[in-house]
């Protein structure tokens, strides 16, 4: 088991930035891939970006060239610095520890609130 803690949430005007940090319990060098989902009201939760344990990132289209994804493994701590904000990235968003063998397993943190608004 892993505790997933985020932070650096909150409300921004549109075209502003905001650093997500997630801080895990233990190593996240373990994990397959570390990542950031987003659900907003009505919707599904969906990947916003991830990382596995050999760097390789991956996207959502939606915020490609807006967002980074990178991690700490000596801190334990997976970062999502998000800039040039809209109102459609308005979301809580959880950080994901992905696991995949024997079978997958996903670990959530508790999510943290974005809202991007004037």
């Amino acid at each position: 088991q892993v505790q997933l803690v985020e932070s650096g949430g909150g409300l921004v005007q549109p075209g502003g930035s905001l650093n997500l940090s997630c801080a895990a319990s233990r190593s996240i060098f373990s994990f397959n891939a570390m990542g950031w989902y987003r659900q907003a009201p009505g919707n599904q939760r969906e990947l916003v970006a991830d990382v596995t344990s050999g760097g390789v990132t991956k996207y959502a289209d939606s915020i490609k060239g807006r967002f980074t994804i990178s991690r700490d493994n000596a801190k334990n701590t997976v970062y999502l610095q998000m800039n040039s904000l809209k109102p459609e990235d308005t979301a809580v968003y959880y950080c994901n520890a992905l696991t995949l063998w024997p079978r997958r397993y996903d670990h959530w943190g508790q999510g943290t609130q974005v809202t991007v608004s004037s």
